[in-house]
């Protein structure tokens, strides 16, 4: 054999070693959905960011499941916030035959695609959807790693009626599954504490004017206002608040307020200074790898963290290490695996409770200092 002739046969041989070897890594998608487009496209980017991260981390670890090496691969959908495209995305990743999804963002889309899910045989990790009703079905396919409502809006009363001692609060819903969930519980929580529900008002997660609602609220002069409901409508109204001359009432909201994109939307208005906000789990600073991981998000994604991807970070890595340790990328095989974990995660180690949700969950309260979040 010619000495050309021996060099193109070992080329050869190594062309199709290499292809061999390409063709055993077997492609693993996992499914997120968020709103990134809309309004609330800040938060859904976030997220997706997140799962985007973690996949990166554990592509890095050369993992082998079931024998094969295995490359993980996100498949990112957008629901709009919108319930109805929220179950035709879920549908999309049943169809796809998606190893596991990490969302969604919204209560009002997760609480109708875990149905989905569950009919699809998918696990599901929500690191963002708070309402209870969530986890009431007690689907095996339904998770969540952040406090539910029960524990935000209860938080929140809490400390107006005790820390604060405020007297009477007026409340406003957005009408969403979120928004309603969360300004049911501080209504329960705060009356129970002896605070006057002065006010009841509503809207919905398109407004942009308040100017109406908030004029019915100031005749009944309450010490505090609560809002159920996103950061779109909460910056706006804090800006309206301020010029109907409600610069000493107290603001009050959930996780769905809680953003450094408040402060953007308020638009210099001095009614930031007066928000109390809650989040499900601890601060950055608290949680076991808060400060570095945001280091590394902010270098990959410079001034687009929001809430929640340290949790869809968390997610992922849970839907993964559940794999992991069943041997399996497939759901039937590797859910009663998720059930058991105990992952130590970013945000905190992760265990569920027999319906799905996490175990011991934290929360914290939030206050606004020179426009940047800080917590209490």
């Amino acid at each position: 054999m010619n000495h050309q002739l021996k060099l193109s046969v070992t080329a050869l041989a190594l062309a199709f070693g290499g292809f061999a070897s390409a063709q055993d890594v077997q492609v693993v998608k996992i499914g997120h959905v968020a709103p990134v487009s809309g309004a609330q496209a800040h938060y859904g980017k976030d997220n997706e960011n997140g799962v985007r991260m973690a996949l990166e981390d554990i592509n890095a670890q050369n993992i082998t499941i079931g024998g094969k090496k295995v490359r993980f691969e996100i498949q990112a959908e957008d629901d709009a916030a919108d319930p109805k495209q929220g179950t035709a995305a879920a549908q999309k990743l049943c169809d796809a035959k998606v190893a596991g999804v990490v969302g969604h963002l919204n209560s009002g889309t997760t609480i109708p695609a875990s149905k989905v899910y569950n009919d699809c045989g998918i696990p599901h990790v929500t690191g963002a959807a708070t309402n209870p009703n969530l986890t009431k079905p007690k689907y095996d396919t339904t998770f969540r790693i952040i406090a539910n409502d029960d524990a935000l809006g209860a938080a929140l009363a809490n400390y107006a009626a005790k820390t604060l001692k405020l007297k009477k609060v007026a409340v406003i819903d957005d009408r969403t599954a979120y928004g309603q969930g969360v300004a049911e519980v501080f209504k329960r929580v705060a009356k129970a504490n002896g605070m006057q529900i002065v006010d009841e008002q509503f809207t919905n997660d398109k407004a942009t004017d308040f100017m109406a609602i908030l004029t019915a609220i100031k005749a009944k002069a309450p010490d505090s206002v609560f809002y159920g409901g996103m950061d779109p409508q909460a910056g706006p109204m804090l800006r309206q608040m301020e010029q109907l001359g409600m610069g000493k009432v107290k603001y009050f909201g959930g996780d769905g307020i809680c953003t450094a994109e408040i402060a953007k939307l308020a638009a210099g208005a001095k009614t930031l200074e007066n928000v109390v906000c809650a989040e499900g789990g601890a601060s950055l600073a608290k949680m076991p790898g808060g400060t570095a991981w945001k280091k590394r998000y902010d270098e990959k994604y410079p001034g687009q963290f929001q809430v929640y991807s340290p949790y869809t970070y968390d997610a992922t890595f849970v839907l993964v290490d559940a794999m992991k340790r069943a041997n399996s990328i497939d759901p039937k095989k590797y859910i009663p695996e998720l059930k058991k974990s105990n992952f130590k995660g970013v945000t905190a180690t992760i265990a569920f409770e027999a319906n799905g949700e996490v175990k011991n969950p934290a929360s914290t309260l939030y206050v606004y200092k020179d426009g940047k979040k800080t917590p209490l």
